[in-house]
């Protein structure tokens, strides 16, 4: 892939389970990579040590960002809330929307315009299936991911035939870290699918280097989500066994 000799990337959650190898992939084909995490990244050209939950850090980044665009921001960055919503503290859901929806919309914003300046420039959202199929038991996460598409599909209306390309990416899970063990038996029990992240990373590569406005991961997730987006009863209906497992499950 050769579209991205000497392009300078920065890429949020650059130490993650997704980040890691989609950085790592960027630098083989050519990339110059700014990793930002909550923790230096060494296989990176710069890597910013930053605590995106923090005002002043996130300032500080969009200032960076913003006196200094990459040609391609990639925020991968994100935070998983799994249980009954009535559960969640208020600051961990919080926590969510802040670091899947506020964060990328902020570093969007902090690029968009020297990016239009220029006449050139690609803004990635990774989002996720569960934004497309909001499920049980991820409310605070699905409708922080749903967000997010609807940030990506507004930026990608606002800056048609600037020169700045806008990516929305939906993964579905993934085999990382960022599950949790109830996450893990909550995939078991409702027969999700989880993806070797070195594979969802190429998918990522691919479909950023093609420039591409949308990519939703999985045949069936897409026709999932295509049905939930027509007929929501549909998906209510598909989902009933599985709730009624989860209930007792995790209840």
């Amino acid at each position: 892939m050769r579209s991205f000799d000497g392009k300078w990337v920065a890429i949020t959650g650059a130490a993650g389970g997704i980040g890691y190898p989609v950085s790592r992939l960027l630098r083989r084909y050519g990339a110059r990579t700014l990793c930002i995490d909550r923790i230096a990244v060494e296989h990176c050209d710069r890597s910013i040590v930053a605590d995106l939950a923090d005002d002043g850090a996130l300032r500080d980044l969009c200032r960076q960002l913003a006196a200094d665009p990459p040609d391609i921001l990639i925020n991968v960055a994100g935070v998983m809330r799994f249980g009954l919503h009535e559960t969640q503290p208020l600051d961990a859901v919080a926590l969510c929307y802040r670091i899947n929806l506020g964060v990328p919309a902020a570093l969007a914003a902090a690029v968009a315009g020297p990016m239009r300046t220029r006449g050139s420039g690609h803004i990635v959202n990774i989002g996720s299936v569960l934004g497309s199929i909001p499920y049980p038991w991820f409310a605070a996460y699905s409708s922080s991911k749903a967000g997010l598409a609807g940030l990506s599909q507004a930026l990608r209306r606002e800056l048609a035939g600037s020169g700045v390309a806008v990516t929305h990416i939906n993964p579905r899970a993934a085999r990382t870290a960022f599950n949790t063990g109830e996450v893990e038996r909550f995939l078991k029990m409702a027969r999700m699918k989880a993806d070797e992240p070195d594979w969802v990373a190429r998918r990522i590569v691919e479909t950023i280097a093609s420039r591409k406005a949308h990519l939703s991961i999985g045949a069936m997730e897409r026709v999932y989500a295509a049905l939930n987006a027509l007929v929501p009863a549909v998906i209510d209906n598909g989902l009933k066994s599985q709730v009624r497992r989860a209930r007792a499950a995790f209840s």
